[in-house]
């Protein structure tokens, strides 16, 4: 299955915007979980920073490939069978494979899905 790099780069690039605001949504999750006393704690302000690291590196690079993007060829073409075979998640391997997924993967009036206990 060859298809156009650029595009291909592009639809990752939708999927980091979709982790960047993903993981945004957590913040006033915990904020709101730990009461008026949350920023208060060294350990609450810590992991709040890291949360907007994250959120600062996925939009980044989101704009650094959609920046490079621009100047690759669309006669660029890649063959996606293996690299779609390693994505675990099926709506992610959807989104890249056809891109054809509009919106945010996790609207905000929808529960996510199965949750991991560790």
């Amino acid at each position: 299955m060859e298809e156009s790099l650029p595009e291909i780069l592009m639809r990752v690039v939708t999927e980091l915007h979709d982790v960047a605001y993903l993981i945004e949504r957590v913040e006033p999750q915990l904020l709101e979980l730990g009461g008026d006393k949350a920023m208060e704690s060294p350990e609450t302000l810590k992991v709040l920073q890291g949360i907007d690291l994250a959120v600062q590196k996925s939009r980044g690079l989101a704009e650094f490939i959609d920046t490079i993007t621009a100047d690759v060829s669309n006669d660029w073409k890649v063959d996606m069978t293996t690299a779609l075979s390693l994505v675990k998640l099926a709506e992610m391997q959807k989104a890249l494979g056809d891109g054809l997924r509009h919106g945010h993967s996790q609207p905000l009036s929808k529960a996510a899905g199965d949750f991991d206990f560790f």
